[in-house]
């Protein structure tokens, strides 16, 4: 039987210029991967404290929530993170909490004010993925651990002490497996079927 999916937007329009809108997909003891980005590109965590203070929260919201990171790394401009998340509807306040805190404890902190502080080119404040197999959580969890390499930060991920691994992915995989938390027969292409993501 498919996991029931409720989904969230802050547009009450389902479709944008012909196409379908961007959405939050919620769902129960799902493998999530999560990734936003500082407005404009601003190298807001370039330093130390500035990710101590990302750090910080993450571990705070991560664990009032529910969210069991399994890799994340932190870059001088975004963040990506693939986690299990056993709440589907803990999402959008995790990330309200997490997002919020660190956009007002780094503006104290940096020389001039960034408004609407989470936003990538597009607008959105952050992507969320829900994982539908073994083969694309292992992909996430690739393509994260070796975000400092990409950046140019480091040859090896193990040196970047903002990649951070909190799971053995041989084990977190097989673990997900036996708890269902896959979104299998769901296609990669996020609305290939409307029905699958009411909004609310």
């Amino acid at each position: 039987m498919p996991k029931p999916i409720d989904a969230i937007s802050r547009s009450r329009n389902r479709t944008w210029k012909g196409h379908l809108r961007y959405v939050h997909w919620l769902v129960d003891n799902q493998v999530y991967f999560i990734t936003a980005r500082v407005r404009d590109g601003f190298p807001a965590f370039a330093q130390d404290d500035a990710k101590r203070v990302f750090w910080t929260k993450f571990e705070q919201y991560a664990e009032q929530f529910g969210f069991r990171p399994w890799v994340t790394s932190l870059l001088d401009n975004h963040y990506h993170c693939l986690g299990h998340l056993k709440l589907g509807g803990h999402l959008p306040r995790f990330i309200q909490r997490l997002h919020g805190s660190v956009a007002k404890l780094l503006n104290d902190l940096l020389p001039k004010r960034i408004e609407r502080f989470w936003r990538d080119h597009a607008g959105k404040e952050y992507f969320d993925g829900c994982i539908r197999s073994e083969k694309q959580a292992r992909l996430a969890f690739r393509y994260t651990i070796l975000q400092s390499r990409r950046a140019g930060n480091h040859s090896d991920w193990r040196d970047y002490p903002h990649t951070r691994v909190n799971v053995d992915l041989d084990h977190a995989v097989a673990r997900a497996s036996e708890l269902g938390a896959f979104l299998d027969g769901v296609p990669c292409k996020r609305f290939e079927d409307a029905r699958r993501s009411p909004l609310r």
